[in-house]
Formats: structure tokens, C-alpha cells, sequence
């Protein structure tokens, strides 16, 4: 066990009082609306009353920008084994071999599943088109409207979870924290601009709530990814295991002053090539995979070239590829390319490493339970033990998907076990304040300085000093950070990400070794021995205790 001392930070970020505030009393708490938390909904039974909340509008998640596809043992000449291999060895030691196996099973029957819902995946030959990605021994990964598979699924989804009379959904509503009483959850206290803070009592609550990209500076997530379904969950007891385990996406469009885009995995997986600012095609000087090797073996091969070439970028090349084939296979790539004037058939497109998908999460069970009780998760708020050490590519969509149907399908089951007769418990959160939000404080500064130092300290390589220099620095915002009653979104956001970023830096200094996404300079090597998990727990006296296990 390895423990620190760390500012003390409040149980819950606003004041409260249960006699002057909202109540509403539902079966089944959803929050988060992307692809787990949609299908969760989808599995509730209809006897039950369901409420949703999101915190932007509902087709606003990272499922709905993901861009490659969802990958299954479609193909005949395709394995359900071959799949579990690649997630394995991609995974470095930290998959779970049981998850795997039974994730990866269900994934042609979820994926057909979805075309019964209405996803109009790409077709070939009258099946399924299929096409290969990084870490992918096989094409089983199935795609929509080219490269806007997420958005396509999502449509499929809200459609059908609009046209169910039992569920409701909250737009535009930020939950604040979950509530708890004698150790186990009982619903959350959530804000909207129309009416303020509400407390929503929930016989089961299921956290879907998304990644955390935006504690880094360079990211392909949208800007509502700010870890807050990690920390409230950690403020309210839950554990939390491989903190230190960010995904960093090879390809993403770098223009300066611009914001971030994507460029999928599937564009190497159609041939695409990368190349130095001089035109030399390096990926086979670092992996014999070439540009198909998994995400970390690239983003660090690409983040070694640049400083070998010292330019801010590589670039990804696929003029040798037929231009209709390009067109027809990444109209979204293309247009948002020709918007900086580049033509994706033609033009070598500007690119870099950005942080992607959050591995780390909530520990859960093979069911989504987390270890708090009454509280279920899936997606990528938790760790499940599908990805391990570094995710393989068009896996997110599918975990969202097992997971969502397994937490949906428990939280419904336990909810029908317990009586309407509620009474709320007597919550109070009351402290002094001395810091009003009004003082001089600039959040969007802040939130930038932030993604500064983990990119540059807890990024693609880390090392004990930096990760050091990095602690020291989160603790100093944190400290005249939570001093402050916040009322707004973003003053809740920063204090949710100044959290994770702590416990994803201590995470990283638990870890003394080189795994998947992981990376520490001081410790290249991988070390047979620690092929265990790092978890984290809200200790009493609110510090922090991190372990490897």
C-alpha cells in the first residue's frame, strides 16, 4: 500500500440542505448518454420509471464521435479466439482473460443486434463491410456512413430509447455528486440552468458518464470529457483501478490554432502511410507491424520521430490509394480536411498524438457492478478488464454495448426487488466558505495550464521527476481551487479534473515500469511482476492511498 498526504477535499462540491431543494424519486438512475448508457436504458424493465441525465445535449458523447467502427468475429474466416488473441496481446498482461472471452463472444450477436435497431452499417456483397485497424490480425471491424460509425449507432439508439414510454432523458443537466447514505448509493444531486439543483433518488444508479481526454491539452475528446462521472464517483467511496492508463491516439489533424480532430485507425487500415517531414516512411524502424501495430507502439514511434526530425508533426499519406476509394470510404476525413484547405487524396495531412481513451475507471464486475453498492457503471468510466494496458482499436463501442446490456440488466432486476415506500435520508452538506467564485480567478486559464503540464508530464512518456513536478503542481491549484463554492459548470469541471489528474499521477508513480499506454522513461522495462492493477479508494481523512495488487 502506498499512501500520501493530500489537501483534503469536501465530500460534496456544494452546500446543501434536504428541506430546500427538489426531490424527484425514480427506479432507475442512468447518467451519461453515450453508448453504455443508452444501451443500459434499453434494458430496464418497462414496469420501472427510468430518468437519464446528460450534461450537454443527448447526441453529444465521445460514442457519437467515434469514427472507425465496432469490431466482431464476423467474417468466416474470422474467429471469435483471434479477436480475444489481439485484445490480449494488446492489453499487455492486464486483460482479464474471462472478460475478454465473453465480451468478445457476444460481439457479432450486439452488432447485428444494432442493424435490427435501425444502424445502417456499410455493405459489401450483401453483409456487413468489414475492414482492418491497428492490432487486428483479421477485418472484423464493421462501419457506418464511412468513418461516422458512432454517430450512426447513437442515432439508432436515441430513436429507440425516445419511443420508450418509461424512460425520460435530462439534457443540459450537470450532476454535481451521488448521494450516499450507510455506505451505499441512493441517486445524485444534479443542476440545470431552468431549475437549479435537484435531488434524484434512484433505487439503482448507473454511471456511463465517459472518458476524461479533456485533462490534456492535446485531445480528440469533445470538450464535455472532463472525468467528472470518475470523480464523483470517487468522492463517494468507489474504487477506482489503472488511473495511470490514458489511451493516445496516433493520428490527430494537427493545425495550429485549431481545434483537434480525429483521424481514424482505419485510414492506416486502408494502406495509409506515415511519414517524417522529410517523406520517410518510418513505422517499420519501431514495430515490424508497420503503421498496424497497436496505438502505443505508434504514438510513441511518432513522438520519437518528431524530435528526430524536430518538427511539431508527421504525416499520414494516402495518395497512393484510389481517390474514389478514399472519398467513399472517409467522407467526414475529407471534409474536415478540405475546411483547411487539404485534399485527404492528395495533400500528406499533418499529424500527432493526442489523448484519447480513458482505461482507468471504476473497478466492475463481469455484471458492471462497482464496489459501491447500488451503483453500476459501464463504458469508459471504468476499468473492466477488457482493454488492460492499451485498448484495441474499435473495442470501446463494444464494451460500451456488453456493458451497458450487463449494468442495464442488473439495475433493472434489483430495482423491481425493492418497495416504492422511500423516505430520504437527512443529507446536509454545510461548510464556511471564505473564497466566493466571484474573486479573481480565470478558469479557462487554469483549465489550460492543466492540460499543459499532464501533457507534458503525465503524456505519452513519464518519468518519477516529472510525474513529481506534475503532483506538486495540481496540489497548489487545488488548494485555493477548493477553497471556492462554486456555481457553474466549469467551476465544477476544473475542481472534477483537478481530482483525476491527482490520481492519475499518483497512479503513474505507483507504477514503476513500462506497460501498454504507460511509459516511464526512468523504468523502460516491462516488469513480469507487476502485471496487477493499481487502485485507488477515498481513504478516511481524505487523503489518497494508491496500491498495486
Amino acid at each position: 500500500m502506498i499512501s500520501l498526504e493530500y489537501q483534503p477535499r469536501r465530500r460534496y462540491l456544494v452546500q446543501f440542505h434536504p428541506k430546500r431543494i427538489p426531490h424527484v424519486f425514480t427506479d432507475v438512475l442512468i447518467i451519461g448518454a453515450g453508448i453504455a448508457g443508452i444501451r443500459a436504458a434499453l434494458e430496464i424493465d418497462p414496469r420501472l420509471r427510468v430518468v437519464i441525465i446528460t450534461k450537454d445535449v443527448v447526441n453529444l458523447s465521445n460514442s457519437a464521435w467515434a469514427q472507425g467502427g465496432i469490431a466482431g468475429a464476423l467474417d468466416p474466416s474470422d474467429a471469435t479466439e483471434n479477436h480475444a488473441e489481439d485484445t490480449m496481446i494488446a492489453g499487455a498482461g492486464l486483460c482479464d482473460a474471462e472478460v475478454v472471452r465473453r465480451v468478445v463472444d457476444a460481439a457479432p450477436r450486439l452488432i447485428r443486434e444494432l442493424a435490427s435497431l435501425g444502424a445502417k452499417f456499410d455493405q459489401k456483397d450483401g453483409h456487413i463491410a468489414l475492414t482492418t485497424e491497428g492490432g487486428h490480425s483479421h477485418a472484423r471491424i464493421a462501419h457506418a456512413l464511412g468513418d461516422a460509425t458512432g454517430k450512426e449507432i447513437m442515432r439508432a439508439l436515441i430513436a429507440t430509447v425516445r419511443g420508450a414510454d418509461w424512460s425520460e432523458i435530462w439534457e443540459k443537466t450537470f450532476t454535481l455528486d451521488l448521494l450516499t447514505q450507510d455506505g451505499a448509493c441512493r441517486g445524485a444531486l444534479v443542476w440545470n440552468a431552468q431549475h437549479g439543483r435537484t435531488f434524484v433518488w434512484a433505487k439503482q444508479t448507473i454511471l456511463a458518464t465517459g472518458g476524461a481526454g479533456r485533462v490534456y491539452r492535446e485531445t480528440t475528446n469533445p470538450d464535455i470529457a472532463t472525468a467528472d462521472g470518475h470523480a464523483i464517483a470517487f468522492r463517494a467511496g468507489a474504487e477506482l483501478r489503472d488511473m495511470e492508463m490514458m489511451q493516445f491516439h496516433p493520428t490527430v489533424l494537427y493545425i495550429a490554432g485549431s481545434s483537434r480532430h480525429l483521424v481514424s485507425e482505419a485510414v492506416r487500415g486502408e494502406g495509409g502511410r506515415l511519414v517524417d517531414v522529410t517523406g520517410y516512411a518510418f513505422m517499420r524502424d519501431y514495430d515490424p507491424r508497420g503503421e498496424l501495430a497497436p496505438r502505443d507502439i505508434v504514438s510513441r514511434a511518432i513522438t520519437d520521430q518528431m524530435e528526430k526530425t524536430r518538427h511539431p508533426c508527421v504525416y499520414l499519406d494516402v495518395s497512393h490509394i484510389d481517390p474514389l476509394k478514399i472519398r467513399e470510404r472517409f467522407p467526414h476525413i475529407s471534409q474536415m480536411c478540405q475546411e483547411f484547405g487539404l485534399d485527404l487524396t492528395r495533400d500528406r495531412i499533418p499529424v500527432r498524438p493526442g489523448a484519447h481513451y480513458m482505461m482507468g475507471g471504476l473497478t466492475v464486475d463481469l455484471e458492471g457492478r462497482t464496489t459501491l453498492p447500488q451503483l453500476w457503471a459501464a463504458g469508459e468510466v471504468t476499468s473492466s478488464g477488457l482493454h488492460g494496458a492499451n485498448r484495441l482499436a474499435s473495442n470501446s463501442l463494444l464494451e460500451g454495448l456488453y456493458y451497458g446490456v450487463q449494468a442495464g440488466r442488473g439495475a433493472s432486476q434489483a430495482a423491481l426487488s425493492i418497495p416504492d415506500q422511500f423516505t430520504f435520508p437527512p443529507l446536509e452538506s454545510q461548510w464556511t466558505s471564505e473564497i466566493s467564485e466571484q474573486d479573481d480567478l480565470n478558469l479557462v486559464d487554469l483549465q489550460n495550464a492543466l492540460g499543459a503540464i499532464m501533457w507534458r508530464n503525465v503524456g505519452i512518456r513519464r518519468d518519477g521527476e516529472g510525474l513529481s513536478v506534475a503532483a506538486s503542481q495540481v496540489d497548489f491549484w487545488d488548494r485555493y481551487v477548493a477553497t471556492r463554492e462554486f456555481h457553474s459548470v466549469a467551476g465544477w469541471e476544473l475542481q472534477n479534473m483537478l481530482l483525476v489528474s491527482r490520481l492519475m499521477i499518483e497512479s503513474a508513480r505507483a507504477r514503476h515500469e513500462s506497460r501498454g499506454v504507460h511509459y516511464r522513461s526512468d523504468y523502460p522495462q516491462t516488469d513480469p511482476s507487476l502485471a496487477s492493477h493499481v487502485t485507488i479508494t477515498n481513504v478516511q481523512g481524505d487523503g489518497i492511498s494508491a496500491s498495486a495488487i
